[in-house]
């Protein structure tokens, strides 16, 4: 059974090389990718002739170094907003959604570049409002140490205050330009901010009007309790990881559930779990493409990747053939996912390799791999089962990932009338069905 009215919403979540930790060392995939301008702008046109909702660049700001790093490519990559700006210039009609940090960042900063981008795309703009989760990108701001969770989200909570506050700083009608009589803006339509809170202080205005979508769209991806909070308060789409439809039915249940006491409508939150998708013309087939990434795994790389999802802790110390080791809670990175992965671990006895080869692909995601109609069977019924409104796409290798997902997986979800066969508007506001916010004076 599908629905006319409500239909899926799909990210394309692009890592470089791609999600699989080894996909740089695929013979089909460009090792030197994250700095090649023309693969990310055949990997968004792609995207966009696909339909997808919006194109998801992570970040983080702290290079990975050392010696198992070193057999890693995550070192060398574009900043997420310079390659979306040049991304908005050869794409029409898809989302743009870029990381960037409360921790390390200023508000004005964020702001006004959010802002900058939504003009230039006309109107596709997205913030991923993150925490940081890599304690080493501390040492690159004047710190011995990382900020502790409870501390980064409070700070976080206040930097979308001002974020937000200073979006409207101009209502949307300010700018008369008027040459005639030489009035470039209506001065009683200026709104400044002038915020003074426990982190910043930030007179605003801001210097850049306000945005075709009145706000760019915010995301986050935090799954804590706190993180859960502050996603029902002020977000609009939410990316988690779920390992199965029943965790992600209670986590969709929970998570709007919070909204009301906001005064929010749920359906203002477009809710989207990672998906970690390899197509194949048969479950064989695509079972033999995932394992040929997983062949080319080094365990001490694997083992690398689970200490830094699990919190920033160094496992080498630890026998590759034990199981993962009790851990404390961390402070630094992600709660949920050390939480999720450390279940995991458990339920299904793996040894510290086995878990570090078993994430390097998914990495906590729900694992989709077989035929197109496999897929789209289980995407079904997570959204119809109420266990998410659409997906961030996940693939091993880019660009043959990105294009197995388009011309396979994508016109089987259109047969089945769970998604669009084109655009019906222009911003990512039109394709996410969220609300364009009206002018709010914040002082």
């Amino acid at each position: 059974m599908t629905t006319a009215t409500r239909q899926l919403k799909l990210g394309a979540f692009l890592m470089a090389t791609g999600h699989h930790v080894a996909a740089w060392r695929h013979r089909e995939v460009p090792a030197n990718a994250g700095l090649d301008f023309k693969h990310y702008k055949h990997l968004a046109q792609v995207a966009e002739a696909a339909k997808f909702d919006a194109l998801f660049i992570a970040d983080s700001i702290a290079a990975a170094t050392g010696d198992i790093a070193s057999h890693m490519a995550r070192s060398d990559y574009f900043e997420p907003l310079t390659l979306l700006s040049a991304l908005s210039a050869v794409t029409d009609r898809i989302g743009l959604i870029a990381t960037a940090t409360t921790t390390y960042n200023e508000p004005y900063h964020v702001a006004r570049k959010f802002a900058s981008l939504d003009h230039l795309s006309s109107g596709r703009a997205g913030w991923n409002l993150v925490t940081s989760d890599a304690a080493a990108e501390a040492l690159n701001f004047g710190r011995d140490s990382h900020v502790g969770h409870a501390e980064r989200y409070a700070r976080a909570r206040e930097f979308h205050q001002v974020v937000t506050g200073l979006w409207d700083s101009w209502e949307d009608d300010a700018f008369i330009r008027d040459k005639a009589s030489g009035q470039y803006y209506d001065p009683a339509k200026l709104h400044v901010l002038d915020h003074h809170g426990e982190h910043f202080k930030v007179r605003g205005p801001l210097n850049v009007a306000r945005a075709p979508q009145g706000r760019p769209v915010v995301v986050q991806a935090g799954s804590s309790p706190v993180g859960l909070e502050l996603a029902a308060e002020t977000a609009e789409v939410v990316f988690t990881a779920q390992t199965s439809l029943a965790a992600a039915q209670a986590f969709y249940r929970d998570l709007k559930s919070r909204m009301t006491r906001f005064g929010r409508d749920p359906d203002a939150l477009k809710i989207m779990p990672g998906a970690f998708v390899v197509v194949g013309d048969s479950t064989a087939h695509a079972v033999e493409k995932f394992e040929q990434f997983q062949d080319l795994v080094e365990p001490e790389v694997g083992v690398a990747l689970l200490g830094r999802m699990l919190g920033n802790f160094d496992l080498s110390a630890y026998p590759l053939d034990q199981p993962l080791p009790d851990l404390p809670l961390t402070d630094s990175g992600q709660q949920s996912r050390q939480q999720l992965l450390t279940q995991l671990s458990r339920d299904e006895n793996l040894s510290l390799a086995q878990l570090g080869r078993k994430i390097a692909g998914g990495r906590g995601h729900y694992s989709l791999i077989g035929t197109a109609s496999d897929i789209a069977d289980q995407m079904q019924a997570w959204f119809e089962g109420r266990g998410a409104d659409g997906f961030n796409i996940l693939v091993p290798h880019l660009p043959g990932g990105l294009e197995d997902v388009a011309h396979h997986v994508i016109p089987e979800l259109q047969r089945r009338g769970l998604f669009r066969h084109d655009y019906t508007g222009t911003t990512l506001r039109d394709h996410l069905g969220l609300a364009r916010p009206s002018f709010t004076a914040h002082r």
